[in-house]
């Protein structure tokens, strides 16, 4: 009888023994298993190696688009050092009597960065406990972008009062901030000073969430040497709502940029590590085809042996 063509309940028979094809058959059910779990591995490999390459993709994106976010930026600071500038040779002052504070808190729509959002929000609430244990008047919250404001609302929904949407699609211009101060100032909303909660571009490692302050044009009338400046009449109102669009139009650029930077950090951490799980599937999908065919080679010799 030629071994190599006989089915295995063919040769059990011409042995004469009767019982032995069924430990024969519990054999193949053995290595069907190793088989099924090699075809899932092989999928997995597809799939992170998909993954991979989207994220190497937007890595690159990022890295185009940071250049010109960090020339915006650069240019953007010289709005607001401007405001802070005036605010400090002036020494203003948020009245102390009924300080109403109002939180800008700065994000945008899109995700996939890192905790760029969740920074800022965490900024925030730490501010408005603080505010709380100290016993101020609960602030207000405006967010600029859907990103922290779903964050902000299951956090702190009683304080949100507007937010803004379509943010962070490019990079932010004066007519933006503009559009954000004019539609602000319109909802008549009570404050005596805006606190504009932003991520800070520090390098192209890392950022950190701060917080810079705008003051009204009450508070330039109180301030002690804001007279020396000789401005007109009714001047003054127009200065503290050109000092906010400023504030609000730096913070834009400096988050934006941040946002950039993070993400292409983020992309580049993801693809190293979508790169370390290929490796360690291919070493399991190697090992496991090594043991199929170890168990096919074990199944040959035993039958062979048996003759």
């Amino acid at each position: 009888m030629n071994f190599r063509a006989a089915s295995r309940p063919a040769l059990a028979t011409a042995l004469g023994v009767r019982c032995a094809a069924a430990p024969t058959l519990a054999g193949f059910h053995v290595s069907a298993a190793p088989q099924a779990s090699l075809r899932e591995l092989e999928a997995r490999v597809k799939s992170v190696k998909n993954i991979e390459k989207i994220t190497k993709s937007m890595k690159m994106i990022a890295a185009t688009r940071l250049g010109r976010a960090q020339r915006a930026m650069d240019s953007a600071v010289a709005f607001g050092d401007a405001s802070e500038e005036l605010f400090k040779q002036a020494e203003v002052e948020a009245p102390k009597d009924s300080e109403r504070e109002l939180f800008v808190v700065v994000s945008s729509d899109r995700g996939l960065c890192g905790g760029i959002h969740s920074s800022v929000s965490k900024k925030t609430r730490a501010a408005v406990a603080e505010l709380a244990k100290a016993g101020g008047e609960q602030p207000s919250i405006i967010v600029l972008g859907e990103k922290a404001k779903g964050q902000l609302s299951r956090a702190l929904p009683n304080n949100l009062v507007l937010s803004f949407n379509q943010i962070g699609k490019g990079v932010p211009t004066y007519e933006d901030a503009l559009a954000i101060s004019t539609t602000i100032l319109k909802h008549n909303i009570p404050f005596d000073k805006v606190n504009i909660v932003y991520n800070k571009y520090v390098s192209s490692l890392s950022f950190e969430s701060a917080i810079t302050t705008v003051h009204t044009e009450e508070a330039l009338l109180n301030a002690p040497k804001f007279g020396a400046y000789e401005i007109e009449e009714g001047i003054s109102r127009d200065l503290a709502e050109f000092s906010l669009t400023n504030s609000i139009f730096y913070t834009l650029v400096e988050g934006h940029a941040s946002e950039i930077n993070s993400r292409r950090n983020a992309m580049d951490n993801a693809s190293k590590n979508a790169g370390d799980m290929i490796t360690s599937l291919n070493l399991l999908y190697n090992r496991g085809r090594q043991a199929k065919i170890t168990n096919e080679l074990i199944d040959i010799i035993t039958g062979a042996s048996s003759l």
